[in-house]
């Protein structure tokens, strides 16, 4: 007469929160029990509220509450002391007022050509020096890349006052008052920034072109490849996504550009508003300046518009070029 001996589970079995639970059901006459595996929930990882959370918190006290808020008072105005609920009539008033449109439209397009030198002359030329530090036959590479970066650590207020003495033609280099004419103040406040911050997109490009395999670039010189060809056809589409990210930070900080244009040229960005940027035009609106009277209700409008301008080079960075450019797990 044969016996059946059910044992139970061993004290070895693994009862973590991954592990899962199985049960037998009843086995059909002359069959095999079935196992029916219940796998249990996982629990929250609660470890990262303790990681992210002091961040999120200090990020929405001082960054996103600040933009809700500033988007909140953009459609109210002020009467007799009183904040009452306006609508769009700020963002109207700023796009048709003859005074208030002039002044916006000229700080727009003088910020996105401050923008432009920068695209044009700064990212190529912080490419071009990383291409040239990322060289193994180029001797004082360390020396070149500290010189070439310590001006992105100096006080704009420094660079503009050494920049105000250069340029000056009375104790300076030039004769032509360049800072003085309404035809070239902008582009050569333009250069001046570029000269600061071109040390930016050559470390970001040159921490991407030193981590390239050496090998890929030996293999292309055996093939016959000169220096120029393993430039363009091997390390530059490696580059090309740090490219795109190096545009998108650009125009995002020359779109908040202000302190440089105030330090040389103050609130009002003369010649003739020649300088005037969306920086200093919001300043002078929220503030007020000099015979200028401060709304913080017309303030907050120029920053939302400010912020709507970012929001669409970003979305458009985004769509044209992140999503189509081809990535390269080095």
């Amino acid at each position: 007469m044969s016996h059946t001996q059910t044992s139970g589970s061993s004290d070895g079995a693994d009862s973590g929160p991954d592990s899962e639970a199985v049960a037998t059901h009843a086995a059909p006459a002359g069959g095999a029990p079935t196992p029916v595996r219940q796998r249990r929930r996982s629990r929250f990882p609660t470890h990262l509220i303790v990681f992210i959370g002091p961040a999120f918190a200090i990020y929405t006290v001082f960054m996103i509450y600040p933009l809700l808020d500033s988007m909140r008072l953009s459609l109210y105005g002020a009467e007799a002391g009183d904040q009452i609920f306006v609508g769009l009539d700020n963002f109207l008033r700023l796009l048709t007022d003859d005074i208030m449109s002039s002044r916006f439209w000229n700080a727009v397009w003088n910020n996105l050509l401050f923008f432009a030198v920068h695209f044009f002359v700064q990212n190529p030329i912080g490419l071009l020096l990383a291409a040239l530090l990322a060289s193994s036959t180029l001797r004082g590479r360390t020396f070149y890349r500290t010189v070439i970066f310590i001006p992105t650590t100096l006080s704009v207020v420094i660079v503009g006052f050494i920049w105000q003495l250069i340029l000056s033609p009375l104790w300076g280099f030039v004769e032509t008052p360049l800072l003085g004419q309404s035809s070239t103040a902008l582009l050569t406040l333009s250069l001046m920034s570029v000269w600061q911050y071109v040390g930016i997109p050559m470390i970001l490009f040159y921490a991407v072109l030193i981590g390239i395999p050496e090998e890929l670039v030996e293999s292309a010189r055996v093939d016959g490849a000169t220096g120029w060809q393993v430039f363009w056809r091997i390390k530059f589409p490696l580059v090309l996504p740090t490219v795109g990210v190096v545009s998108i930070i650009t125009y995002i900080a020359n779109m908040n550009a202000f302190d440089l244009i105030y330090t040389v040229k103050g609130a009002l960005a003369g010649p003739d508003f020649a300088t005037d940027i969306m920086g200093t035009f919001f300043f002078r609106t929220f503030f007020g300046f000099q015979l200028q009277r401060g709304s913080t209700t017309m303030g907050a409008t120029v920053a939302t518009m400010m912020f709507l301008l970012i929001l669409a080079g970003v979305l458009l960075y985004y769509f044209s070029w992140h999503r189509r450019v081809e990535h390269y797990e080095l």
